[in-house]
């Protein structure tokens, strides 16, 4: 198991330097959020493929008795955001200014690109790819999407804040850590468009100013709305 982690993290470290180090190459605040527009572009272009993975009939366990199952709870809530990402990019709603459908692309790379990074970190030992249920989004209603986009952000922010002190390498830690400020501006844009100059603000900010922290207890209870793969929880 040590020289497993050790391998993979060789492999995890020049693919996050990839992902989060790019330069800073386009006008926009979330493309030096989530990473360098061509990254980012090459990474989606490869991921394509993986849109259409089988799912997982039986379900898939989260067992968080070691890093490995940080990374796949993290892993499954990337599926989630980025499956969202993908639909909303693909068909914007008709209310979506071109900046907005703009930025929801480039959202939706960012979220590609995460998704992709945890399971290639994960390897052998990645979940499968999760069922999602978006019914409850109508996709074609700007507030509706926006909504929903405000909920999966603030709901990943306050996720890995929850689960940062469960991860014990610091490789994985550190990436996580870059990973939550990119959902943090993600969080800030989205609210900002909902109602200007609340970017962060009330309920997902505590009475200090700071993003809160949610256990993953929490967090798959309100995640579960969106996904229909049975998600199985053991060693929290």
């Amino acid at each position: 198991m040590k020289n497993l982690q050790e391998q993979e993290k060789q492999e995890l470290l020049p693919a996050e330097r990839s992902i989060f180090t790019a330069p800073l190459q386009r006008r926009s605040f979330l493309q030096f959020a989530g990473a360098g527009a061509a990254t980012v572009a090459l990474i989606a272009a490869g991921c394509k493929k993986d849109r259409h993975d089988p799912m997982v009939p039986g379900g898939v366990t989260l067992n968080f008795k070691d890093d490995f199952g940080v990374l796949n709870y993290a892993y499954a809530l990337e599926q989630l955001e980025a499956a969202f990402y993908i639909q909303v990019a693909s068909n914007p709603p008709s209310g979506f200014s071109p900046a907005e459908k703009q930025y929801f692309q480039d959202i939706q790379y960012h979220e590609i690109a995460h998704r992709e990074f945890f399971k290639k970190a994960l390897g052998a030992a990645a979940i499968g790819s999760l069922e999602v249920d978006f019914s409850s989004i109508n996709f074609t209603d700007r507030a509706s999407v926006l909504g929903a986009a405000m909920a999966f952000e603030d709901l990943g922010v306050g996720a890995y804040n929850g689960a940062g002190v469960r991860l014990t390498t610091d490789a994985y830690l550190v990436a996580a850590g870059k990973i939550v400020s990119v959902e943090a501006r993600h969080a800030a844009y989205v609210r900002d468009l909902i109602s200007n100059g609340t970017f962060a603000s009330s309920p997902q900010v505590d009475a200090n100013g700071l993003d809160k922290a949610l256990t993953p207890d929490v967090v798959l209870a309100a995640a579960g709305k969106y996904i229909k793969t049975k998600i199985t929880v053991t060693n929290l």
